[in-house]
């Protein structure tokens, strides 16, 4: 069933969010890689360590492998946190989600979106002379970085006009 028809409940399904989605690509392949290469290290290295040390005083066990093991596991998922960043927006606002927290945005609080030369990822002005980083939209996927500033930008323009509009 489509979203446009009804639901179970007989009412009308709410109309579908069209806008703009953006994740980082190049530093999610890259967290990625590290982190399949983190766990691929860490393991061959716990696998490969058992029996005594050079001094003969400590034994590597079992529980040591698995710990080491486990460490890097941990140290992957930390890694894969820099998959975390997201951008969703729509014509009622935006929805920022980065490294650590996240933002539910109406347009009515953005100023403009800042993506200046040297900068490492955008930023949404706020009204209130706030800034909050968009660390989902990232320099380093140029052209790809670019079109979602833009595409942004649109949303953020339609609806100021749109508010500008119903002031007057």
């Amino acid at each position: 069933m489509s979203e446009a028809q009804s639901d179970e409940r007989g009412g009308a399904a709410p109309p579908a969010r069209i806008g703009v989605r953006a994740r980082p690509r190049k530093a999610t392949v890259i967290a990625r890689v590290m982190a399949a290469a983190v766990v691929v290290i860490f393991t061959a290295v716990g696998v490969g360590l058992h029996g005594k040390t050079d001094s003969g005083t400590g034994v590597f066990q079992t529980s040591d492998q698995v710990a080491l093991i486990g460490l890097g596991v941990l140290a992957a998922a930390g890694i894969l946190m820099m998959t975390r960043p997201r951008v969703e927006a729509d014509a009622q606002g935006i929805r920022v989600r980065n490294l650590m927290g996240g933002y539910d945005l109406s347009w009515d609080l953005v100023r403009s979106i800042e993506f200046g030369r040297g900068a490492p990822w955008a930023s949404l002005e706020l009204q209130d002379d706030n800034v909050i980083a968009v660390m989902a939209v990232q320099a380093a996927d140029k052209a790809y970085a670019l079109g979602a500033v833009r595409a942004l930008r649109s949303l953020l323009a339609a609806h100021q006009s749109a508010a500008a509009a119903t002031a007057e």
